[in-house]
């Protein structure tokens, strides 16, 4: 398995990225969404044991290959998990074609300033090594900006390239997500100031330091086009955020250079409940409409 190509192929591959990383706080709503009750588990072990299976269905349907799919972001008992026998990463890549990526922060701490910043991470180096070692190729870490506040962007960018600057010097690919939460009524401002404290973090990189960014789908089309162009960054990915996946592929869609890493929105439609032929088809209508729209810009 080589890194070079798997760079290759997230930097120049046709299609998009998809999250498979929900956390031990949104997985009952995940599993709620594909048809799966609370009364069907009782403990955290049972809840993972089922999404693992959703998570499997979805990497085993024949649509989910890298000819569309150029990454998925798992998380971490994911990662530790097997699809048909082999260790989930390493059937994504040699399956089907898919570079693997893992979900590291450990959750948001409470709001200050109009922002979330991550939790601490002191086993983070740990996790990276076993990430190196299960053949993962990037991370992803998520923060929260909750208003149009200086102070508070500036301290989730700055802890944000802090943590990717530790994760690079293990070797891996950090995308760096500050989320900007959609019914904010000053997201437009929040947006510009967000794209200024990045661009000022990435000139402060390396040749050999590489990343990239997921980010709200802004409110301005190709607001955030001077990230795509920047040599520092791989690739900028687009979470859906709560729009439903036709308004996110529209919006996407007028974003030139950002392809989508949607999680809610790729498995919108999808249920336990299917028969194998319809839920095989139902993922594969979504993945042509999200890559449609990735490749659009």
């Amino acid at each position: 398995m080589s890194k070079s190509s798997q760079a290759d192929l997230i930097r120049a591959g046709q299609g998009f990225i998809a999250a498979l990383d929900q956390s031990g706080g949104s997985t009952p709503k995940a599993l709620r969404l594909y048809g799966v009750n609370e009364d069907a588990y009782s403990n955290d072990d049972e809840m993972f044991g089922l999404i693992h299976q959703m998570r499997a269905r979805i990497a085993q349907a024949p649509a989910f290959t890298g000819k569309k799919v150029v990454g998925a972001i798992l998380f971490e008992k994911t990662m530790d998990s097997d699809i048909e026998g082999t260790p989930s990463a390493t059937y994504l890549w040699e399956k089907r074609g898919v570079v693997p990526f893992l979900k590291v922060d450990k959750g948001l701490a409470d709001e200050e300033n109009g922002a979330r910043v991550m939790n601490p991470m002191p086993e983070l180096d740990a996790l990276l090594d076993k990430a190196n070692a299960a053949g993962i190729f990037g991370t992803k870490m998520r923060s929260v900006i909750d208003a149009a506040n200086p102070v508070g962007i500036k301290a989730v960018v700055g802890q944000q390239f802090e943590v990717a600057k530790q994760i690079i010097a293990k070797g891996l690919t950090p995308i760096v997500e500050p989320e900007v939460t959609i019914s904010i009524a000053d997201k437009s401002e929040a947006e510009e100031i967000l794209r200024d404290e990045i661009l000022a973090q990435l000139d402060t990189l390396s040749e050999d330091q590489n990343l990239m960014l997921k980010l709200t789908l802004p409110n301005s089309a190709n607001l955030y086009q001077p990230l795509v162009d920047h040599p520092r960054v791989l690739r900028v990915v687009a979470l859906s955020g709560g729009y439903s996946r036709e308004q996110a592929n529209t919006m996407l869609s007028q974003n030139t250079g950002i392809i989508a890493s949607f999680s809610r929105a790729l498995t919108e439609g999808l249920s336990a409940q299917q028969s194998d032929a319809d839920f095989n088809g139902t993922i594969e209508s979504t993945i042509d409409d999200i890559y449609k729209a990735s490749v659009a810009g």
